[in-house]
Protein backbone atom coordinates (compact mmCIF):
# COMPACT_ATOMS: atom_id res chain seq x y z
CA UNK A 1 0.00 0.00 0.00
CA UNK A 2 2.77 2.43 0.92
CA UNK A 3 4.59 1.64 -2.30
CA UNK A 4 1.54 2.76 -4.28
CA UNK A 5 1.27 5.99 -2.28
CA UNK A 6 5.01 6.62 -2.67
CA UNK A 7 4.76 6.02 -6.41
CA UNK A 8 1.81 8.40 -6.73
CA UNK A 9 3.58 11.14 -4.78
CA UNK A 10 6.74 10.75 -6.86
CA UNK A 11 4.83 11.27 -10.10
CA UNK A 12 3.15 14.56 -9.07
CA UNK A 13 5.04 17.55 -10.40
CA UNK A 14 5.83 20.30 -7.92
CA UNK A 15 5.04 18.15 -4.86
CA UNK A 16 8.48 18.78 -3.31
CA UNK A 17 7.49 22.34 -2.39
CA UNK A 18 4.70 21.26 -0.03
CA UNK A 19 6.88 19.84 2.78
CA UNK A 20 9.12 22.92 2.68
CA UNK A 21 6.09 25.22 2.77
CA UNK A 22 4.56 23.29 5.67
CA UNK A 23 7.83 23.42 7.59
CA UNK A 24 8.11 27.17 7.13
CA UNK A 25 4.48 27.75 8.19
CA UNK A 26 4.83 25.65 11.36
CA UNK A 27 8.22 27.17 12.20
CA UNK A 28 6.88 30.72 11.87
CA UNK A 29 3.80 29.80 13.92
CA UNK A 30 5.77 28.29 16.81
CA UNK A 31 8.37 31.08 16.84
CA UNK A 32 5.53 33.62 16.91
CA UNK A 33 3.79 31.69 19.68
CA UNK A 34 7.00 31.51 21.72
CA UNK A 35 7.56 35.24 21.23
CA UNK A 36 3.99 35.97 22.36
CA UNK A 37 4.29 33.74 25.44
CA UNK A 38 7.63 35.16 26.58
CA UNK A 39 6.62 38.77 25.97
CA UNK A 40 3.32 38.50 27.87
CA UNK A 41 3.18 40.73 30.94
CA UNK A 42 3.75 38.92 34.23
CA UNK A 43 1.04 40.87 36.07
CA UNK A 44 -1.54 39.84 33.46
CA UNK A 45 -0.51 36.18 33.86
CA UNK A 46 -0.84 36.50 37.64
CA UNK A 47 -4.28 38.10 37.24
CA UNK A 48 -5.49 35.32 34.93
CA UNK A 49 -4.11 32.61 37.24
CA UNK A 50 -6.31 33.94 40.06
CA UNK A 51 -9.56 33.81 38.05
CA UNK A 52 -10.51 30.21 39.05
CA UNK A 53 -10.02 31.07 42.72
CA UNK A 54 -12.25 34.16 42.65
CA UNK A 55 -15.85 33.41 43.57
Amino acid sequence: MFEQIKHNLETIEGIESYPVTALIIFFVFFVGLAFWVFSYKKDKIEEMSQIPLND
